[in-house]
């Protein structure tokens, strides 16, 4: 075979190889392409965009949207824990209500029952003033990961036990403004009947963005309990809500302010992020995220005397931390 013969075969033969490659990358590039369509469809719901916020959270009115916008708020934390920036330092003061009513002739302890226009007035205090509403767990983004709570002053706004009135009456006053609040939730002793949240006004709260902590089961005096009990008041509520509710549920309130080291052990280990107490003060994340202290807010306060209750609060040092009752 002369030369131009062997030169002829040996540049076919190449051609033959490039051909095979190029439809070997071809074949590569389609299968590549498919298992990309395959992970978006499940990571992202089905085709539902990354950046689209929590369910509870799209169920917000339009208007609710606008207005977070405006005031430089931001959906709930996910649950990454990558972080934003540094840890954020400053402290949040958190605010605790009950029944958010005139008190009834006799009622034991008048001072927890704030009047719904008085509630108002201080909500409407708090905004004139550059206040906003956060919840717990995005306080905590913003202290562990240094996820920003937007525009202005965040404040936590907290209510115990699980009375109707904070749904009938606190929840449309905060959805004027584009606020939300911490439902800490005790499961049983105060059915509607008696003036307590049902279930169907639980998803009400949580469809307008409030973040569900608890109680416990039953508001118990956990300090008086064994370790089976304290299981049951502290674990088993948790358990109980995640699973009713399908959401975290990762802080604890401590019922009449009661705890002890046993009762704060019984507290990490059911999974809480921490608990708040009803020691006075601004919560301070350098201290304890299971000793959180906050501010009672009680009847006949008046907007301007919400606003010196906070600075006076802030001005002081924080309360020593102690397992005894205020």
């Amino acid at each position: 075979m002369d030369i131009d013969a062997l030169r002829a075969r040996r540049e076919a033969r190449q051609r033959a190889i490039r051909r095979r490659r190029r439809v070997l990358a071809g074949a590569l590039i389609a299968v590549a392409a498919a298992a990309a369509i395959v992970a978006l469809a499940h990571g992202y719901g089905g085709g539902s965009r990354p950046d689209q916020p929590a369910a509870h959270s799209s169920r917000l009115s339009s208007a609710t949207h606008a207005r977070h916008a405006s005031a430089g708020a931001h959906t709930p934390a996910t649950s990454t824990n990558a972080r934003v920036g540094p840890p954020g330092t400053a402290p949040i003061p958190i605010l605790m209500y009950h029944v958010i009513a005139a008190p009834p002739a006799g009622a034991p302890f008048p001072g927890l029952y704030v009047e719904p226009a008085e509630f108002a007035e201080q909500m409407h205090a708090l905004e004139s003033a550059g206040w906003h509403a956060v919840t717990l767990d995005q306080a905590d983004a913003y202290w562990r990961r240094g996820v920003p709570l937007g525009a202005g002053k965040p404040i936590v706004l907290s209510f115990d036990n699980g009375y109707q009135s904070q749904y009938t009456q606190a929840l449309p006053i905060l959805r004027q403004l584009g606020w939300v609040g911490n439902e800490n939730i005790q499961l049983t002793g105060l059915p509607p009947s008696q003036g307590g949240l049902g279930s169907e006004e639980i998803r009400g709260l949580l469809a307008a963005g409030w973040e569900l902590d608890t109680q416990g089961m039953s508001h118990a005096s956990l300090i008086s309990l064994d370790a089976e009990q304290l299981h049951y008041q502290i674990a088993d509520a948790r358990q109980i809500l995640q699973q009713r509710y399908h959401i975290p549920v990762n802080w604890f309130c401590y019922p009449s302010g009661l705890y002890d080291p046993t009762v704060v052990a019984a507290v990490k280990a059911a999974g809480y992020t921490g608990s708040t107490t009803v020691v006075p003060g601004w919560a301070h994340p350098n201290e304890d995220l299971y000793r959180l202290h906050r501010l009672r807010v009680l009847g006949g306060t008046t907007g301007r005397q919400l606003l010196a209750l906070l600075a006076g609060a802030r001005a002081e040092a924080p309360a020593p931390l102690s397992f005894t009752t205020p």
